[in-house]
């Protein structure tokens, strides 16, 4: 699932990929000069021209502009360079992504989503750009689990751009009006249910806490909450569900009471991320699971006020979903062309104060600043990336200090594979919780089960 739609530090639990198969070695494009002898420095005399992915759409106009103009600010860098910008909405369509990389019509860099890049690695669908990336200043203190996201066989075949994880989003107006203290945030599930219950107590249409149902976005949260609990939803070899758990049934015994025994959910279910944003703008909700990108949306959608909201780490504690994205490199590019492409991405992806981490820009620009995510970085570039975008705060970052801080013990975990899929098999299961006052949760984890590992099957 991603953003709007949907990483705090990605530490240890990302799956890498070091196993994957022979054959993407054998499909990179050593032929083309990805040996390190052809990997030095672009010769500054040579033209050369990359198609580049995701470029913000026309509606979205201060982000184009920032993408323009930050072309024409590495293209003045580099004469020798031209970027020819590609946009489309969304970067990553589904419907159409996995023909484009088989018909070889990516971009020279196209973007992906970190869930996407196993396969294409798998597939032989991307450059081999080990050896181009020693020049790229930063690349030892980008975060190493999230890199490992891009790495196989032994090689590497992308760069991270973003990357976000789940957290616990709250109403901090609704928690004092409940007597709760807004900066002392639920850390277990129990006590989000006790909170939930306090807001819900409000009355007046208030719901305490709402999660998804419907759409996999149900699916895609029962996963969250179950990493929360220290659960899976595949076992480590991707080859059987592994919900069917004391933890799988904890989450959904959770949910249960606070729909039927607490009332603290509300009636309305089957719900959406579109119907969730509006209950928080409007203060109608007191606490979802949400990434941080989530607090612009409500606001600048739908007429929320930044200063209401708070974000805190996943309840439990034991581990929380992530995601992000990146770019790859077209299987059919020349050396030149990825040595280009590595120079553009260093620019605008890979430097604190530039490109993307531009924060003051986007002050100016009125562009939420101060969010405590993308956070790609360690060491020194964290550390200034932190400090540019604390002095060009612009948002009450105090509020997402719990998030920001995190918790070292917890996990970061990718998403399952074959996730949409699984997903909508769980949405049966959380909706059936929350619209059946008397589902039974054994049957329906084992119905699930088993066509998840029908799934996983069909998979091989």
């Amino acid at each position: 699932m991603k953003r709007a739609r949907r990483l705090a530090v990605v530490v240890a639990g990302v799956t890498t990929l070091a196993g994957v198969a022979a054959c993407a070695s054998s499909s990179s494009n050593d032929d083309k000069g990805g040996s390190a002898a052809n990997a030095g420095p672009l010769d500054p005399n040579t033209k050369v021209s990359i198609t580049v992915g995701c470029q913000p759409p026309k509606s979205s106009k201060a982000l184009r502009q920032e993408w323009n103009n930050d072309v024409a600010a590495f293209e003045k860098l580099h004469p020798n360079i031209t970027i020819v910008s590609k946009d489309a909405f969304p970067c990553e369509d589904p419907k159409t992504f996995t023909a484009k990389l088989a018909g070889g019509q990516m971009e020279n860099v196209y973007y992906v989503y970190l869930t996407d890049a196993k396969n294409i690695i798998e597939n032989g669908q991307a450059a081999d750009i080990t050896n181009y990336v020693s020049g790229v200043k930063n690349y030892k203190y980008l975060q190493p689990q999230l890199l490992n996201v891009f790495k196989g066989g032994g090689r590497l075949w992308g760069l991270p751009k973003t990357n976000y994880s789940m957290g616990l989003l709250y109403n901090r107006k609704l928690f004092q009006q409940a007597g709760l203290n807004p900066d002392q945030p639920p850390t277990t599930w129990d006590e989000v249910r006790a909170d939930a219950k306090k807001i819900a107590a409000l009355g007046n249409g208030i719901v305490g806490y709402a999660d998804y149902s419907a759409n996999n976005q149900g699916g895609w949260h029962f996963t969250a909450e179950m990493y929360s609990q220290g659960g899976d939803i595949v076992t480590p070899d991707g080859k059987k569900a592994a919900f069917n758990s004391p933890q799988g049934h904890a989450v959904l015994q959770n949910l249960q009471q606070m729909r039927w025994t607490d009332n603290s959910m509300g009636s309305k279910q089957l719900l959406q991320i579109s119907d969730v944003q509006p209950m928080m703008a409007s203060g109608k909700l007191g606490m979802y699971l949400s990434a941080p990108d989530n607090i612009p949306t409500i606001k600048d959608q739908f007429q929320g006020k930044f200063e209401d909201y708070g974000l805190a780490p996943m309840p439990g504690a034991q581990g929380t979903l992530i995601g992000g994205d990146g770019y790859m490199f077209n299987r059919k590019d020349t050396p030149d062309q990825i040595k280009a492409g590595i120079l553009w991405l260093e620019f605008e992806n890979l430097t604190p104060g530039k490109g993307q981490f531009d924060w003051a820009q986007k002050a100016i620009d009125k562009q939420p600043v101060g969010l405590p995510q993308p956070n790609i970085f360690t060491g020194p570039p964290a550390a200034e990336e932190l400090q540019v975008r604390t002095q060009n705060a612009n948002l009450p970052v105090q509020n997402y200090k719990a998030f920001a801080d995190g918790d070292p013990k917890v996990k970061y975990r990718l998403e399952p594979p074959q996730a949409q899929q699984i997903y909508a098999v769980l949405d049966g299961v959380v909706s059936s919780v929350l619209t059946n006052r008397n589902a039974d949760i054994n049957s329906l984890l084992s119905k699930a089960e088993t066509k998840v590992n029908g799934i996983l099957a069909n998979a091989d």
